[in-house]
């Protein structure tokens, strides 16, 4: 069956209701469909495999699953090279497959978006093939073609480790073809009306079978001109508002999501004035949050939030820890990112261009407490978290692997042969080995070991959510710092029509007293969260005094007496 606009938009009716700011409330789970679960014992994830460990994803208590690209693909950059958008790649199933994996998601209440990699193809795309036979091709003007290598002479090397210019030579053609990242990955030509027009049909293709949005990898870059550095130009922005309006016009509760690795001041600008992006990842927080827990100091948080909260209502900022690449280090101060290196990763093994490649669990040195501590941190603060595949357990990374591939390894289902991800029955045929390093073996880390210990780290991710869904203040509410003289706490008020949710975090490892005001809401009730434990009544003109122990937080409802438990004490 395929799914046209109108026929999910009654679907969603049915199953979700229509929400067009569903994302607000969500909780986003990215994984790589090839390395999830196997169905066919060739090493390689698939949707069937995928489908089958839906279930698993509805315990968990997300909202939205990212998946990695899956279109065909010579995989030199782990599906980023697309070779072409309209279809699947065969080690992950087909077309049908896809179609099956949609319908069984949203019957489970699950919605789904996809990556989409608007700024460049692989080499060996139809339509570069195509323009590699000259100027006299029709495809020869999708792409950015020059005689010199000296052209847009300003634009950084993102891939700074591996490339050394912009241009690379096709000897076919006899000119410089440019790209941003890889060199087997030319940009398309964003100046020309028919590139553009054809990505707008591969968005509608994928909505039409049910897609409900796309994370849009890389898009800062897709307009050059010279003289500047080739990033956030203003037809970039404009681009991306004709592709929200013709959303708007068939498809109003899917999404688009921005990857846009910039500074604060030019990453707000891709929310537009609610007619661009719906969300934007939130780049500039990110760094910081590593940066607070190091440093056991809440004001590189409280900063980078003010800089960044006014955003339209209509929008959202997506917050994570950790993802499919480096922890990036790019948009922080040269000071700052030897700071975190320092901290974070020691050995050069551990580095690639300018960020860390290291999963969350081996960032914080496999520490319980610290892990819960961020992960509170980021279910709390203002937008919608994005939960890395496998991080939940505390999955490893392997540091040998070749560039990103280290956090890519496969999910660690269960203490059996190759983590219970594949039943190959040669372990060479995985698309990538499994994490034997003894204190992330997954042996130990896996799903099934942890879904029968009470206090695993994976239910403790489970109970963390649902305590989170319960309130729409953390997902739609204002944010207010609680100022204390105590730097090592950071506190702050999540509140949303009638709800008030006060949140308090010791970024230090040490025990800590300290006092805030909460004189505004003399004679309410705080209600700690995770057990339903009612504390003592907030007096008027008086300091309401906490104690935390190192990396601890706290989750309070602030309510009216009648609505908190039965005393326990006053």
């Amino acid at each position: 069956m395929i799914y046209t606009p109108e026929s999910f938009i009654l679907f969603s009716m049915e199953k979700q209701s229509l929400d067009t700011l569903w994302f607000k409330d969500a909780v986003f789970y990215e994984l790589h469909v090839r390395t999830f679960k196997d169905s066919t014992e060739d090493g390689m994830g698939d949707f069937p495999g995928l489908i089958s460990k839906l279930d698993y994803l509805a315990r968990l208590g997300i909202d939205c699953i990212w998946l990695l690209p899956f279109f065909p693909s010579p995989l030199r950059d782990d599906g980023y090279d697309v070779s072409d958008f309209y279809n699947v790649h065969p080690d992950l199933g087909t077309l049908e497959d896809f179609k099956m994996f949609i319908k069984e998601a949203h019957k489970r209440g699950l919605r789904v978006i996809a990556d989409m990699v608007f700024n460049h193809v692989s080499v060996e795309h139809n339509w570069f093939q195509e323009a590699r036979q000259g100027p006299s091709n029709p495809k020869y003007n999708w792409f950015v073609w020059s005689q010199s290598s000296k052209k847009y002479s300003n634009a950084r090397i993102i891939f700074s480790d591996i490339e050394t210019s912009n241009w690379a030579w096709d000897p076919e053609v006899k000119a410089y073809y440019w790209h941003r990242f890889y060199n087997h990955q030319p940009d398309l030509n964003y100046e020309n009306p028919e590139v553009r027009e054809e990505m707008k049909k591969v968005v509608r293709f994928w909505l039409d079978l049910g897609l409900d949005g796309f994370r849009c990898d890389a898009v800062p870059y897709l307009f050059e001109k010279e003289g500047t550095k080739c990033e956030n130009l203003p037809e970039t922005h404009g681009f991306f508002k004709e592709v929200r309006a013709m959303m708007e016009q068939g498809y109003r509760d899917r999404i688009l999501l921005a990857e846009a690795n910039q500074w604060p001041t030019d990453t707000i600008e891709y929310f537009g004035d609610g007619d661009e992006f719906h969300m934007v990842f939130n780049f500039p927080l990110m760094p910081r949050i590593f940066m607070s827990l190091a440093r056991a100091n809440r004001q590189a948080i409280v900063d980078i939030i003010q800089q960044i909260s006014n955003i339209p209502k209509n929008c959202q900022w997506a917050t994570f820890l950790r993802n499919h690449d480096e922890l990036t280090l790019e948009m922080v101060t040269t000071e700052e990112r030897e700071f975190i290196l320092t901290e974070y990763a020691k050995h050069q093994k551990m580095r690639i261009n300018l960020g860390i490649r290291r999963r969350l669990a081996p960032l914080l040195d496999n520490d319980r407490l610290t892990m819960e501590l961020l992960t509170a941190l980021l279910l709390s603060l203002p937008g919608s978290p994005t939960i890395y595949y496998g991080d939940e357990l505390g999955m490893g990374d392997n540091t040998y692997l070749g560039d990103r591939n280290g956090v890519r390894t496969p999910m660690q289902w269960s203490p059996d042969a190759n983590a219970g991800f594949s039943e190959a029955v040669d372990p060479e045929y995985l698309y990538m080995p499994p994490v034997v390093n003894p204190s992330y073996h997954y042996e130990s880390i896996n799903v099934r070991t942890q879904e029968k210990m009470p206090y695993s780290f994976l239910n403790w991710n489970k109970k963390t959510i649902a305590i989170r869904k319960k309130s729409q203040a953390f997902g739609r509410g204002g944010f207010r710092v609680l100022g204390s003289e105590n730097e090592k706490i950071l506190a702050f008020l999540r509140e949303y029509k009638d709800e008030r949710v006060l949140c308090i975090f010791n970024l230090s490892r040490q025990p800590t007293f300290f006092h805030l005001d909460l004189s505004e809401f003399a004679n309410l009730i705080p209600v700690e969260m995770a057990n339903d434990t009612r504390f003592p009544r907030i007096k008027a003109e008086r300091p309401y005094f906490f104690t935390l122990t190192g990396h601890r937080f706290m989750w309070f409802k602030i309510v009216e007496p009648h609505l908190a438990p039965p005393k326990s004490f006053e």
